[in-house]
């Protein structure tokens, strides 16, 4: 495995390689880990205050010299000081259970250095919101380049990631080079509108992401004939579902096929497989909106793609890591052998040849983001060379 693996833990470790393939410098993430390795050894939920205490102070030092690079009017080294303090902050939330003391305090700060790094950088995103019919749903908007209008692909995130990661995943990057704008959002339960707004996790996604499309064909830079969906993560159940039964998306993919999530559940409650974050049990009762197990259980039922992939008339990618630790591969196949009516469809398992093994791609990004990032250019019109 190609896992960067600093902690006795596999969540910990996850945690790290999100943050090194998000833009994190190896330096600071060893001058964060090193203090903190015995806090580890009684497993992921245990030493999560002390966790974010380090990482948080990292990125408080960060704000702090970006403020003296600002005094000195240099915006773009501040910026960047600004982007890493904002991806420690929010790393170091991800990990603390729902209500931790400070955890709202940090992702506020987060949310400041990103705002603030995006100001000082003129970096090629927008923050937005996408009317819901309850609430709104925050986005990021990345405009690609070259003249207009463009096609554009609506990316949602997983259960435990946020508008600021898929960002950082740099495939917005990659598709702007390829001439496709692309709006990350934080649907509900997720990011600003689960903690934020209380939105919890729809698993019929059809409904969120309509919105986002309506919002999107209201824009003079977009071609609404060409507008795609992709997700990460448990955003493989999200992407299908919604370019199923949201006829306007002309193409989709996942970056990890999430076929079958409810029947994860069932796994997990039998200690199968790794988990995506510490305190789980709490953190997906919360993002569903469940005061006890048997209601998350109740409500997650809806959380399988069996018997809706027949609906998906567009051309759709499936790509997986061959050494998934949280998400069976055998997902993948399901979702692929169940597009029979999709015109084009491809299934791309990433191996040891390559990288991008584990789930998402933490150990190596690279090859998921090349390759889906292609796949919208070719399906909707980009250019990839």
């Amino acid at each position: 495995m190609a896992l960067y693996e600093p902690f006795p833990n596999y969540i910990w470790n996850l945690s790290v390689s999100i943050a090194m393939e998000s833009g994190g410098q190896i330096g600071e993430i060893v001058d964060m880990c090193q203090p903190i390795i015995d806090a580890a050894a009684n497993g992921g939920d245990a030493g999560t205050p002390m966790f974010m205490k380090q990482w948080a102070a990292y990125g408080d030092k960060l704000i702090e010299l970006a403020a003296e690079d600002e005094a000195k009017g240099r915006a773009f080294s501040a910026s960047n000081k600004l982007e890493r303090a904002a991806l420690y902050l929010l790393v170091a939330e991800r990990m603390q259970g729902h209500g931790a003391p400070g955890r709202k305090e940090t992702y506020a700060k987060a949310l400041a250095a990103f705002e603030k790094s995006s100001q000082l950088g003129k970096i090629n995103r927008e923050r937005v919101e996408v009317p819901l019919a309850n609430g709104t749903m925050p986005a990021l908007y990345t405009r690609a380049e070259g003249p207009g209008p463009h096609p554009v692909v609506v990316y949602c995130n997983g259960l435990d990631s946020c508008k600021e990661l898929l960002y950082w995943t740099r495939l917005p990057e990659a598709l702007a080079r390829r001439g496709v704008s692309t709006l990350c959002v934080d649907q509900p339960g997720s990011g600003e509108a689960l903690r934020l707004q209380n939105l919890p996790v729809d698993p019929h996604s059809e409904n969120w992401a309509s919105k986002a499309v309506d919002w999107l064909e209201q824009q003079p830079d977009v071609d609404p004939r060409r507008i795609g969906m992709t997700g990460i993560s448990l955003g493989g159940h999200f992407a299908p579902r919604a370019v199923a039964y949201e006829p306007r998306f002309a193409s989709g993919a996942v970056w990890g096929a999430n076929h079958n999530w409810r029947e994860v559940q069932d796994k997990r409650m039998k200690r199968e497989g790794e988990n995506p974050v510490p305190h789980y049990w709490a953190h997906v009762m919360w993002a569903f909106g469940a005061e006890t197990m048997e209601e998350f259980l109740e409500k997650s039922n809806d959380m399988n793609l069996n018997g809706h992939m027949g609906s998906i008339k567009v051309p759709f990618l499936v790509t997986h890591g061959a050494h998934d630790r949280q998400i069976s591969v055998s997902y993948a196949d399901d979702l692929y052998d169940q597009l029979v009516n999709s015109p084009r469809r491809e299934k791309v398992i990433f191996t040891a040849r390559e990288g991008g093994v584990e789930h998402v791609g933490a150990d190596n990004m690279s090859y998921g983001r090349d390759l889906i990032a292609d796949w919208f250019a070719e399906t909707l019109g980009g250019h990839t060379a």
